[in-house]
């Protein structure tokens, strides 16, 4: 077996699915307030993202850090609702991706989405530094099926 990275296609793969799933933000109407308009960088972005997480290039840390996404998030008053509808639409959109269907991949992958969004929910609520999540850094999210070493 192989990271989450390389199963889901590396990025031919998760760029296929962030854009399908940013897509989805941008249509949605519980979602639409937090996304009020495209941006032409978010797809590379969430792309960056999600591979370095899943155990590919660590683009994200190297361009952005991760206190830019520590920053995109401040003030967003993310709700509960909201951050529920976000994970059904990025499952939607994986079930939609073409990517690996097992049940070991999916279920990594949800598990990802619903850790992302609850620190993201709370960093959007965040009144002071000492409110937001203690995560400063990029996690490497691992499933049953990795057998790659740690970077």
């Amino acid at each position: 077996m192989t990271s989450l990275y390389a199963h889901a296609g590396g990025d031919e793969g998760l760029h296929r699915l962030e854009e399908l799933f940013y897509a989805k933000l941008l249509a949605d109407p519980t979602l639409k307030a937090l996304f009020p308009e495209a941006k032409a960088h978010h797809v590379k972005h969430l792309t960056w993202f999600t591979a370095e997480s899943f155990g590919g290039p660590d683009r994200f840390s190297r361009n952005l850090g991760f206190d830019y996404i520590i920053q995109a998030h401040r003030n967003l008053l993310i709700t509960e609702e909201q951050r529920r509808r976000f994970v059904e639409l990025y499952m939607e959109a994986f079930d939609e991706a073409g990517l690996p269907d097992d049940a070991p991949f999916r279920e990594a992958v949800r598990e990802h989405v619903e850790f992302g969004s609850r620190v993201a929910l709370q960093n959007s609520v965040a009144e002071t530094d000492a409110d937001l999540h203690p995560l400063r850094h990029v996690p490497r999210w691992t499933w049953a099926g990795d057998d790659s070493p740690e970077p």
